[in-house]
C-alpha cells in the first residue's frame, strides 16, 4: 500500500548506512500491516496501554483483487516514524478472506526496542488493566530481557531492552553470523549465546 506514505518523518528520503558500513539497504521499517476483526479494541490497547498513538485512519474504497473492497487503516506509530498498521473490512465475506487467525506460537511475533523505563510503564499499565496476565512473561535472553504480549488479534508482541554491551555482542554476532549458521546447519547445535 502506497497510501500510508504521508505517516514518514524527515529521514525517510535520506540515504541511511547498516550497521557494518552497508549503504544501499532499507532505511528502516515504514509499516507492518496485518487484520483486526476489532479497531475499537486495537485502539485501546495500542493507544491506552502500550502507549503508541494513533497517527493515521485511512478510510478505503478500493478495487482490489478482483472486487471492490471497503476497508478501515489505522496506524500506530514508533519513534522513528514507522507504524504499525491494522486493516479492518466492512464486508464479512472480506473480513474472513484476507483475516486469518494469527498463528498460536509465541515463535511468530513483532519485537520493538525500548528503554527500560518504557518497558516498565507497558508492563505497569497492562498489569492495571488486567491484560492476560496467563499469556504476559518476561523472558531474560541475556543480550537483552523482554516482555511478551499478546494484543487483541492474536498477535505476539516483543518490547526488547538491550543489554549494556548490545553493541559488542552485535559486533560479534554479525563477524560469525554466516560461519554460525553454517555450523548449525552442517549439524553442530550447541548454543553460541554466551551471555545468560
Amino acid at each position: 500500500m502506497t497510501r500510508g506514505t504521508t505517516i514518514s518523518d524527515t529521514t525517510t528520503s535520506q540515504q541511511q548506512t547498516a550497521p557494518g558500513g552497508s549503504a544501499g539497504l532499507p532505511s528502516r521499517l515504514h509499516h507492518t500491516a496485518y487484520v483486526t476483526k476489532d479497531q475499537v479494541a486495537t485502539r485501546h490497547f495500542y493507544e491506552d496501554l502500550i502507549g503508541l498513538p494513533l497517527v493515521a485512519t485511512w478510510t478505503e474504497v478500493d478495487e482490489l483483487f478482483g472486487a471492490e473492497r471497503v476497508y478501515c487503516h489505522t496506524f500506530f506509530g514508533l519513534g522513528d516514524g514507522s507504524a504499525l498498521a491494522f486493516f479492518q473490512f466492512a464486508n464479512p465475506e472480506d473480513q474472513e478472506q484476507f483475516g486469518p487467525e494469527m498463528p498460536a506460537t509465541p515463535f511468530v511475533h513483532i519485537a520493538l526496542r525500548v528503554t527500560r523505563e518504557v518497558q516498565d510503564a507497558i508492563e505497569g499499565r497492562l498489569n492495571a488493566a488486567g491484560w492476560r496476565p496467563e499469556e504476559t512473561y518476561v523472558l531474560q535472553h541475556g543480550y537483552c530481557r523482554s516482555l511478551y504480549v499478546p494484543d487483541p488479534n492474536g498477535l505476539l508482541l516483543e518490547f526488547t531492552v538491550d543489554a549494556p554491551n548490545a553493541e559488542a555482542i552485535a559486533a560479534t554476532r554479525r563477524q560469525q553470523a554466516d560461519a554460525d549458521l553454517a555450523r548449525w546447519l552442517g549439524g553442530d547445535h550447541s548454543s553460541n549465546n554466551t551471555y545468560r
